[in-house]
């Protein structure tokens, strides 16, 4: 049996929709197969891959409008929420995997565009600062750190969506003050299954000017940590 058919009985079984399972299957074969070439993600079989596709559509319902991912690496969450239906934009710092997303958005006919380059220095840009409606990353760094990284690219009103597992110890004390200087407050998590939950954060003021800090500050230097 081939990994895309794999996939694709896996969905079926997950009871993802027929026409939604079929794009998926393909390109979670598509990225098993460059994961062989170089590193996209730590998953090596689909059903290691089952679970990330799954956990990206979990965010689906939140998203309304225009949506940047950001750290998007192998493609995830974006293109799974892509495959969906959502406004997705990319940005990743890496060049290859820069590649493989703008691969997968051609080979899938989406219309999303991908940004190269660092978040601290993307959430600077004009073209891309406070003009998204949603900002969504994985749990790359610190919950603190993440909220740096999304909060410059969206406007007034726009949420910031960060999938997390168990909280840490004094992170929501953390993240609130992190976001009340970013120009942003917490809603209240979206629990998930297991320890999984999304942790939301409205904007409700343009972020100041000195943020996102320099390259490489955000994570060594955590807001309010």
């Amino acid at each position: 049996m081939s990994e895309r058919d794999e996939l694709y009985g896996l969905l079926a079984d997950a009871e993802i929709d027929a026409t939604l399972r079929s794009s998926l299957s393909a390109f979670g074969s598509s990225l098993l197969e460059a994961n062989r070439r170089f590193n996209l993600t730590g998953a090596k079989e689909p059903a290691a891959l089952l679970p990330h596709l799954l956990d990206a559509l979990t965010l689906l319902p939140e998203l309304d409008g225009r949506t940047i991912d950001v750290g998007s690496g192998g493609g995830f969450p974006g293109i799974p929420l892509m495959l969906a239906g959502a406004r997705i934009d990319f940005l990743e710092s890496n060049a290859k995997k820069c590649g493989f997303l703008r691969e997968q958005i051609a080979a899938f006919g989406l219309g999303g565009e991908v940004f190269c380059g660092r978040a601290e220095v993307l959430g600077r840009d004009l073209r891309l600062r406070e003009r998204y409606d949603r900002a969504v990353a994985r749990a790359v760094a610190s919950a603190t750190t993440v909220a740096e990284y999304l909060i410059p690219f969206l406007r007034v009103g726009g949420i910031a969506l960060m999938p997390r597992g168990r909280a840490e110890e004094g992170e929501a004390a953390a993240v609130a003050d992190a976001a009340m200087v970013l120009g942003a407050e917490p809603l209240e998590d979206i629990l998930l299954e297991g320890d999984r939950r999304i942790v939301r954060l409205l904007k409700r003021r343009p972020t100041p000017e000195r943020f996102p800090r320099r390259t490489g500050i955000p994570a060594s230097k955590p807001l309010c940590r």
